[in-house]
């Protein structure tokens, strides 16, 4: 028997989207928590009254709630989650759809978690998060979703050529690696693909100093290698019929002694040699080796990197939104279309390979830095000539969503796992 009822306006049919069903949802079980109700009721709109299938209004009591209602108080001396009241959601559904939306909050129980698992990672304390310890991390994943997990030393990483993820850790004390995951589905797989993501631990800008204030949400520069690992970790459940390999770059760029220097030229593991205009610029470089690495694997028919790369996609499209450019229209499109599914803002950019003069260089075969017009498209045109021609690709400039300066519905302060349930989509419908 219900004491309290909580009344959620949604707004004109023909104007509700899956978004603001996931958002509105995440709103009123806030609220119900911040009333102090445990348990609470959900009764779904019956059928033809939503315009979204029942299995996705699953997805989003899932996604809505476990997103909404997430917390990163691991260092608060008393946790704020110990304090919460709520402790169950039971929706109930009618006969025909009740399939339907079960399946769908199965579904969304397990993209919100790797989220949350991925606002974990991109939340905790740079300091307590240096690339050896996101090694350690990735292996425990590996134990446990039983997925093939392995670590590239320095050592390795010299003999292999990574002159940029060496260049760029080369300035502190927690040495770089590369990590590599490896998901292989039980039936044949339809394609093989990578996933890329930037792991810079902590960017201090290198000897390219950044402000103080620049440097406070810098925890948050390996946020695309969090996406990747998380995402990885719950395929073994979700068994998409894709051969996914997981590649991250960690790093930790520092200014030192030994720091990396503007004027440097480093060589990238495809031959190619780099000058380092600006040492700020350093995820490109990081990104570079892996590209180069990925393209070397056998049978890869695509490749999908993640990264907070530039200030200039945020001013370009926002803080909500990531930029998506490619070498295959196709790609990009699919990526849009998971993208629009999970409900993470994501826009198309064009790869003009006019602007590639702009990272040419005098002393080496490129620059890591160009105009200040296009900053993304240029980055990503860098990228671009680390992938073997064939390879379709496509670079997720995640800079603005990656860490929130507030909270917005569902989606928290601080880390907000971007990326994550776009690319789980993304890998569950190839396999459709």
């Amino acid at each position: 028997r219900c004491r309290r009822f909580l009344l959620l306006g949604l707004g004109a049919k023909d104007e509700l989207t899956l978004e603001r069903f996931r958002r509105y949802l995440g709103d009123a079980l806030v609220e119900c928590d911040t009333l102090g109700a445990a348990d609470v009721a959900l009764p779904l709109p019956q059928a033809g009254c939503t315009p979204f299938p029942a299995r996705e209004a699953g997805v989003a009591i899932a996604e809505g709630v476990l997103l909404g209602t997430y917390r990163f108080d691991l260092y608060k001396s008393e946790p704020r989650s110990g304090r919460r009241h709520l402790r169950q959601v039971q929706v109930a559904a009618g006969d025909a759809s009740l399939r339907e939306v079960t399946d769908g909050i199965g579904f969304g129980e397990t993209t919100a978690s790797a989220t949350n698992f991925a606002r974990d990672l991109v939340n905790e304390p740079a300091g307590d998060l240096p690339p050896q310890r996101m090694a350690e991390i990735a292996r425990q994943v590996g134990e446990e979703s039983k997925i093939g997990v392995k670590v590239f030393e320095p050592e390795e990483l010299r003999r292999m050529g990574m002159g940029g993820i060496l260049g760029v850790g080369q300035g502190s004390k927690n040495p770089p690696r590369l990590i590599q995951l490896e998901y292989r589905p039980e039936d044949r797989p339809v394609r093989r693909i990578a996933l890329i993501g930037k792991g810079l631990t902590f960017d201090s800008g290198g000897l390219s100093l950044k402000t103080s204030e620049g440097m406070e949400t810098m925890k948050c520069d390996m946020a695309g290698s969090a996406a990747v690992l998380a995402a990885l970790r719950v395929l073994p459940e979700l068994a998409p019929r894709t051969e996914v390999v997981g590649l991250m770059g960690m790093a930790e760029n520092m200014p030192g002694g030994g720091a990396m220097r503007p004027g440097d030229v480093v060589k990238i593991m495809n031959g190619k040699t780099v000058e380092v205009r600006n040492t700020d610029a350093e995820g490109r470089l990081v990104l570079a080796d892996a590209l180069s690495y990925a393209s070397t694997l056998p049978d890869l028919e695509e490749a999908i990197d993640l990264a907070t790369l530039t200030g200039a996609c945020v001013v370009a499209l926002g803080p909500m939104a990531a930029g998506v450019l490619g070498n295959s229209r196709e790609l990009v499109d699919d990526i849009l279309s998971a993208a629009a599914k999970a409900g993470e803002p994501m826009w198309p950019l064009p790869l003009y390979l006019e602007y590639g003069e702009h990272i040419k260089s005098d002393v080496a075969d490129i620059k890591n830095t160009g105009i200040r017009w296009g900053g993304a498209i240029t980055a990503a045109l860098f990228l671009s000539e680390f992938v073997r021609p064939g390879l379709r690709w496509a670079h997720l400039d995640i800079a603005g969503p990656a860490f929130g300066d507030k909270d917005y519905s569902y989606m928290k302060k601080g880390g907000s796992g971007v990326g994550v349930r776009t690319l789980i989509r993304y890998l569950m419908d190839l396999a459709a």
